[in-house]
């Protein structure tokens, strides 16, 4: 999607901030929405271990997935057209998820929630873009607009905690459905329509391949989750041919999804891996942090959810402090060593026994918290500034995708390790699975990192 916009007439009455920040709040409250729940949504949905996984990453899949779509199909429709139907889109699945009874129904409402987000996430700051002029005004709503990540996933477990009654988890599916109906009205409202002078097509090939490829991914995953057997190295074969298939298509058409020459710039290399490692690493631990403290640690949901608060509450305030820093980050060093501080939080997770409270787990989510609050700010603004003008939203459409492509799978992972890697059986196989998790996913941020490093070493580019 571009910033290049047809004139348009602003009425006085356009105040797109409010409604766009809520919108984006509720994508992020929706997408935690299963981790405080989902032992309860699994018991009563009859899903197993595969289940579970799917649960937490169905709709990392969809955000992955429809993100850049979403980008193009806004500067062809109009980016208040795709908006408002994203929100639908949003609600809509969330309600199918609180009527769900079986896990198959609730996984494919999850991924219509994603695609809906996607469409949130990627058309929302581009109407931001065009409604506020460069300078303090755009800095302050682009602010507002981080923050509101922050706020949606500390939103999201006090609701979860919240509305423990009943079920305990549909009434919550369906409060979320409900408020992005509500927010229809002010979005319609208070957002005025934009598109891109020069419309791209929708690169559907691309497209194609780039879900198939995070699908096969995903279930390689989930399938290894018993052992490496032929069917795990077929799914991961064709997921690595379906990538491949996906890049080699990118450069051959006229207006790709992807402009693969972005991929030549050193910041936005930096920026779309640290968002890729972030993704697979801190967030597929956190998704697990209320299944252990619930199962394994004995906690309540309030608790549990309290846990998930910790961390987003200090990523927001960290997150709106950057905006006073003397001089701004830029390039690969600071997000490699912002993911190493990440990687410190997650290090400290390690341990976990049947003597360990959930308190235990309050200092790691707070370390951890404190970078990627810091993270959230930075990686979106060095995908942005790393490219020309009117790729601007391309370079953000791809920053989120390689997020939540990396969540889709570290989620998956993580939940695979922490559910089978455990010696002996019941709370202790839990709280064992979880501390070899708790390794492979600090060892994949730390990876991330070096790698960031090792490639901010090989010199400064044209872009820079």
């Amino acid at each position: 999607m571009s910033l290049e916009v047809k004139p348009t007439l602003r009425r006085t009455s356009e105040r797109p901030l409010f409604p766009v920040a809520l919108g984006t709040a509720l994508v992020l409250v929706t997408y935690v929405t299963p981790m405080a729940t989902i032992p309860r949504t699994a018991a009563d949905l009859g899903a197993g271990p595969v289940g579970r996984a799917w649960i937490l990453s169905s709709m990392s899949v969809g955000l992955a997935a429809a993100l850049l779509a979403s980008g193009v199909l806004g500067d062809t429709f109009g980016r208040r057209r795709v908006y408002a139907a994203g929100l639908f889109a949003m609600a809509a699945g969330a309600l199918a998820c609180a009527v769900a009874q079986e896990p198959v129904l609730f996984v494919a409402a999850r991924i219509v929630e994603g695609a809906g987000g996607a469409a949130v996430l990627a058309c929302g700051l581009a109407v931001l873009a065009h409604t506020y002029p460069p300078g303090p005004a755009r800095v302050h709503a682009t602010s507002v607009w981080g923050a509101s990540v922050g706020i949606g996933i500390a939103a999201g477990a006090v609701l979860a905690a919240t509305l423990d009654f009943g079920s305990g988890w549909r009434e919550t599916y369906a409060a979320t459905g409900l408020l992005g109906l509500l927010l229809l009205l002010p979005t319609l409202r208070n957002l005025g329509e934009s598109a891109a002078v020069r419309p791209r097509r929708i690169d559907v090939p691309g497209l194609s391949l780039l879900v198939l490829a995070m699908t096969l991914l995903v279930s390689a995953l989930t399938q290894g989750r018993n052992g490496v057997d032929a069917s795990t190295v077929t799914l991961g074969v064709l997921a690595v041919v379906a990538f491949l298939g996906f890049a080699a298509v990118e450069k051959r058409v006229d207006e790709p999804l992807l402009d693969p020459e972005l991929l030549r710039h050193r910041r936005f290399r930096a920026a779309s891996t640290g968002s890729l490692v972030l993704g697979a690493g801190m967030i597929g631990m956190a998704s697990f942090v209320p299944t252990v403290a619930q199962l394994g640690l004995g906690a309540n949901l309030w608790t549990a959810s309290l846990l998930v608060l910790a961390w987003a509450g200090t990523s927001f305030v960290t997150s709106m402090l950057l905006r006073y820093l003397a001089h701004p980050l830029e390039g690969p060093f600071p997000v490699a060593l912002l993911l190493v501080v990440v990687a410190l939080g997650q290090a400290l997770g390690y341990g976990l026994d049947s003597s360990s409270t959930p308190a235990r787990l309050v200092l790691p989510m707070v370390v951890a918290g404190l970078a990627t609050g810091v993270l959230n700010a930075l990686l979106g603004r060095e995908a942005v500034a790393s490219v020309a003008p009117d790729r601007a939203a391309m370079g953000s459409g791809a920053n989120n995708t390689a997020r939540y492509l990396g969540a889709a799978c570290g989620i998956t992972l993580f939940v695979t390790v922490a559910t089978h890697a455990g010696s002996g059986s019941g709370v202790q196989a839990l709280l064992d699975g979880w501390n070899i998790a708790v390794l492979v996913s600090t060892a994949l941020t730390l990876a991330g990192a070096a790698a960031i490093a090792a490639a901010g070493l090989r010199g400064r580019d044209t872009s820079d």
